[in-house]
Formats: structure tokens, sequence, C-alpha cells
């Protein structure tokens, strides 16, 4: 792994899990998303994970509409780093997951490295009043659902999305074999290093959230990938300041954000991204460490830079 001079601090402000009902403060609209995102980004972080969702209910929305209404405002206010989602959510098609990417051509985009069962029904028994009817339905039936990218799909998106636009990937590892299915495209030339490894723990069928699982990912990674690749790591739930802390320890960079996590604390919600972006910016400096700027991270990532996007 390559041993980091500054922490990036990556933000996920709103993802496609947790509903509307769960939180007052998931960004919904897009003017709430570009508030969230601009927040963050004035609080420490360099780079934006990005969802995009249906205004009227809340939805999670892989429409290149929706995350036009918010990228262009994010671009004038802040140079942090844009990467948009192509995890979109488990209801999606990969055409449809594929659109806002296609669209904007940004410096980032996520990539699941294999389909998992993606199980998060266990949030609905902490919901006492649901604000839309799709909510319930779509929170509780997640067990039988897969979140689905095979090689096929993995390959279209390397070929179409980062050959083909110059985009380079968070390439989000659910389990360890996430590492060696992303050795194998590596080892056919599809993609070029440094890679951006986000190891993704405490998800109901994937890794669990034990921290010697993050340094047993980390030491497969260094077997892997040597000196080729760029280390985050978060974990859902209470889980998510510890593990970040952790992953600096190790030298890596994190992720924080209300996709990933509510919370700010033991039965606190957040009250912002921000919030979480200060905390954990505040950990990492508290322990000796710098955080990355923006045009940091790009050199660290080898990005093309926020000149070169579609938006």
């Amino acid at each position: 792994m390559r041993q980091n001079k500054k922490i990036i601090i990556t933000c996920a402000p709103t993802g496609s899990i947790h509903t509307p009902s769960m939180s007052p403060h998931l960004p919904i609209t897009p003017t709430q998303i570009a508030d969230a995102a601009i927040e963050a980004a004035a609080a420490g972080a360099s780079i934006l994970h990005l969802h995009a969702r249906d205004p009227i209910d809340g939805r999670p929305s892989p429409s290149a509409e929706h995350f036009g209404a918010f990228l262009p405002r994010i671009k004038q206010a802040t140079d942090a780093v844009i990467n948009i989602s192509t995890g979109g959510s488990s209801t999606m098609t990969l055409d449809a997951r594929l659109e806002a990417a296609f669209a904007f051509k940004p410096e980032v985009c996520s990539l699941n490295m294999g389909p998992l069962i993606f199980d998060f029904s266990g949030a609905a028994s902490r919901v006492e009043t649901w604000r839309h009817p799709w909510e319930r339905e779509y929170v509780e039936t997640s067990r039988g659902r897969i979140m689905y990218n095979d090689n096929v799909y993995i390959e279209r998106i390397m070929r179409e999305i980062g050959q083909g636009l110059g985009t380079r990937f968070e390439f989000e590892c659910y389990d360890i074999g996430h590492l060696y299915t992303l050795a194998h495209f590596a080892e056919r030339g599809l993609i070029k290093p440094p890679f951006l490894i986000q190891g993704v723990f405490g998800i109901l069928g994937g890794i669990g959230p034990d921290v010697r699982n993050l340094a047993h990912m980390v030491t497969v990674a260094d077997s892997l990938f040597g000196d080729d690749y760029v280390f985050s790591a978060f974990a859902a739930g209470r889980h998510q300041m510890p593990f970040c802390t952790q992953s600096a320890l190790l030298g890596g960079n994190v992720r924080v954000g209300l996709e990933d996590s509510l919370y700010i604390g033991r039965g606190e919600l957040a009250k912002s991204n921000a919030e979480q972006v200060t905390k954990i910016r505040t950990i990492i400096e508290a322990l000796g460490l710098d955080v990355a700027k923006p045009d940091e991270a790009r050199q660290m990532l080898d990005l093309k830079g926020g000149d070169a996007v579609g938006f």
C-alpha cells in the first residue's frame, strides 16, 4: 500500500440505503444534497461520493436529470473531486446505474467489485412512522435482493466508463474475494494503477466489522497490489468512526457520511454530513496526521482533473 503523507476524507452524503423516515437530516432534494456536499467539502472532505434522489418522495434515483440538478452547483462552490456512484441500488438496471456517469464524465465513479446480498432490512424495526409508501417495502425486502455486479458488468464499466471517459474508480470491496477479482482485471490491463480500494465493512452479506478483518484486507491487498494501490475504509452504522480511525492508523484513507451511518454518537443522529467530516478530521489531526486537499487527492489518485468532466 502506498503510505499516505496526507489522508483523503471522502464524504457520502445520501446514498441509496437510508430512507427519509430514518432521519430528518438525510439530504433528499437537489438543494439539500448540494448544501450537504458543499458543507462537507468546507469541513475537509476532498472527495464527494454522490447518489441522487427523487425530490418528490426521496427514493433513490439513477436519473441524469436528478444528478444534473445538483452537480453544477457543487462544482461552482467547491473544488472537491466528484465521485458518481455506479452502484445505485439493487432495484436498478445496469443501464440505469450508468446513466449519470455517461452524462457527466466525472473524475471518479464507484465500482462494486462483485455481487453480494446487501441486507439492511433490520433498519425497518427502528422506524416508527413511514413518511412515504415505498419505504417500508424497499427496506424490508432488501433481505431478498442481490446487489448485482458480475464480471461481465464490471468489465463493461471498466471499458466504457474507465477507458472511454478517462474516469477512475473507487473500487468498493465488500469481501476479500473482491480484491482477487480486482487483481484479475488489473492483470488483464483493463485498469491502471494507482487503484483506490475502498474496503466496506459491516454490511449484512459482506465482511464483518472486526478490525482484524480490516488488517487482513490490507495484508491481502499488499500481496496482490504492492505499492500500486491507495487504501480507504469505512464501516456501516456504529462502527463508522472506529474503522475510519483504524484505517488512518494503518496508513489508509477514510470515508464518512450519512450514506454509511446516520449517527454521530451512540443514539445521537448526526445533524449533517459536515458534522461527521469534522469529527473524523479532528481525530486524524489529533493523531498528528494531515488531511489532503482536493488537488492533493487528485495527485495521489492520478485523476484527470475537474476541467475534464461533463458538467
